[in-house]
């Protein structure tokens, strides 16, 4: 979906991005390790590269995975005479590091996450998403009953204007008289 938003339509992703690569142990994240475009290839702290094929193939090969991946492996002999084994790869023979096919509409997501005004979009957001949630859960709108995109629209159109209705209740209403839920 990022994909989608970032290279075809030209929106920028002002959501979170999950990452559920990191680890737990104490060892090196993914975010430990710089990705090198041009190349291709991962470079790991202790300096050494991760590739996506250790040779050459005769038949060209794209390295994507079923699930829209792309796997860069270490060399066991680099990991094996390395340093920081015990904190990169300490119950396996070599490093594995996973890419996402749209890692970099995720690096721009990552990018807009860190700026400050993401923080008041975010704020925004969450305003527009509560009203639907109200839709949902106080006006029972959780199933649409009239068919079709115009029925849809007419049903929306009902709905929207109950939530006006009720929030120009609140404000108009005198102190101390509450209104009840519709």
């Amino acid at each position: 979906m990022l994909a989608w938003m970032v290279g075809e339509k030209k929106i920028e992703p002002h959501v979170p991005v999950w990452d559920k690569g990191d680890r737990t142990d104490g060892s090196f994240n993914r975010s430990d390790f710089s990705f090198d475009a041009e190349a291709g290839v991962y470079t790991c702290p202790a300096g050494k590269t991760l590739k996506q094929f250790q040779r050459r193939f005769q038949k060209h090969r794209s390295g994507v995975t079923k699930a829209g991946q792309r796997l860069y492996r270490a060399s066991k002999k680099d990991c094996d005479a390395c340093a920081l084994k015990q904190r990169c790869c300490p119950g396996q023979p070599h490093r594995k590091v996973i890419r996402s096919v749209h890692e970099a509409a995720r690096d721009v997501a990552r990018a807009i996450d860190a700026a400050p005004e993401y923080e008041q979009s975010r704020r925004d957001r969450k305003k527009v998403e509560m009203l639907f949630a109200h839709l949902k859960r106080i006006l029972k709108l959780d199933r649409l009953r009239l068919r079709g995109p115009s029925g849809a629209h007419d049903e929306f159109t009902l709905a929207a204007a109950a939530q006006n209705l009720r929030k120009l209740a609140k404000l108009v209403a005198p102190s101390g008289m509450t209104v009840a839920a519709a």
